[in-house]
C-alpha cells in the first residue's frame, strides 16, 4: 500500500546523539523511531521512492545538551526502509529545539503538534512530506 504524505508523529523521550559512543542505544533509538512512525503509516505498506522533506521539532523539559544537528542522522536512518527507501531522497530538513520558554505561537499547528506543545517532555514532533518544496512558496 502506498503511503499518503505527510505524515506526523510523536516520539517521546531524550533523542539519542549521533556523537554517542554506545551503539545499542543508537541502534534502539532508530527502532523507536521505526515503531513511532509505525502508527501513522497503513499496514502493509511500501517505503516510497519520492523526493522528501522532514521537519523535527523537539521539545525538551529543560535546556538541551549537545548540539541540535546531532539528533537528525539517527532519526532519519530510523526511518530509512520503512518511511522512505534511502536517506539520499530528503532534500529538505528543518530542525529546531524549542526549550523552555521558547515556544511560540504556531499559526496553523495541527492537533499532534499542538499536542507535543502541550504534552509530556521530552518528545520530538516530525513531519515528513512528499513536497520539498512546501513552505517555500
Amino acid at each position: 500500500m502506498e503511503i499518503v504524505f505527510p505524515i506526523e508523529f510523536l516520539l517521546n523521550g531524550t533523542p539519542v546523539s549521533l556523537s554517542s559512543q554506545n551503539p545499542i542505544a543508537k541502534d534502539q533509538w532508530k527502532g523507536r523511531v521505526k515503531e513511532a512512525s509505525s502508527l501513522a503509516l497503513p499496514s502493509p505498506h511500501f517505503a516510497s521512492l519520492e523526493r522528501m522533506a522532514v521537519t523535527i521539532f523537539y521539545f525538551p523539559p529543560e535546556p538541551m545538551q549537545g548540539d541540535v544537528d546531532n539528533i537528525v542522522k539517527l532519526i532519519l536512518d530510523g526511518m530509512c526502509r520503512h518511511v522512505f527507501v534511502d536517506d539520499r531522497q530528503v532534500e529538505r530538513i528543518v530542525v529546531q529545539k524549542f526549550e523552555p520558554g521558547s515556544i511560540f505561537s504556531f499559526s496553523n499547528p495541527t492537533d499532534l503538534l499542538i499536542e507535543a506543545i502541550n504534552g509530556q517532555q521530552p518528545v520530538l514532533y516530525i513531519r515528513v512530506s512528499n513536497d520539498p518544496f512546501e513552505d517555500l512558496r
